[in-house]
């Protein structure tokens, strides 16, 4: 059970849910796969090292390098799985975060308007930046989010169906 479920009020249903783009995850994974393959370079040319000392010390340095790029690799995993954005019937619910949690919570009716900023990169993959516009002028981007655009037609519905 989730964020969005156990901070449900009496009568709210979940109308739809998104989280972060897997792009979060590409940088990540680049940085993954390059220490990776630095590291198994290092032990297989380590392995050839005739020096005991010398080649102990490739040998644990390629080790260090594939361990960083999985911690760095499980860090951006952790971020994306920990983030939930969901519209209900009477609210709108982003949270990010595990060890450290940010949540921004606005009925349906103090949203004043809601936008969508998509790059180009954005609109070919299906992600974007939400921005919420409550009543008072606060503006709340949220960057990277999956299927941006329906996230939005799916505030506007809800809107719609409680005025």
């Amino acid at each position: 059970m989730g964020y969005v479920e156990k901070n449900l009020i009496s009568g709210e249903e979940i109308a739809y849910r998104s989280g972060l783009h897997w792009i979060v995850l590409l940088r990540s994974m680049i940085v993954a796969a390059l220490l990776g393959v630095l590291g198994v370079v290092m032990l297989v040319e380590g392995s050839q090292v005739k020096d005991t000392q010398s080649r102990q010390v490739v040998s644990a340095l390629g080790i260090l390098a594939i361990v960083i790029g999985a911690v760095y690799l499980l860090a951006a995993i952790i971020q994306r799985r920990g983030a939930e954005f969901a519209v209900t019937n009477k609210r709108v619910i982003f949270k990010t975060g595990v060890m450290r949690r940010s949540s921004e919570e606005l009925f349906l009716n103090k949203v004043e308007s809601i936008t969508v900023d998509e790059g180009m990169l954005g609109r070919a993959l299906n992600y974007g930046t939400i921005n919420v516009r409550g009543t008072g002028g606060t503006l709340e981007p949220f960057h990277k989010i999956a299927h941006a655009q329906e996230f939005r037609r799916q505030v506007q519905e809800q809107i719609s169906k409680n005025p």
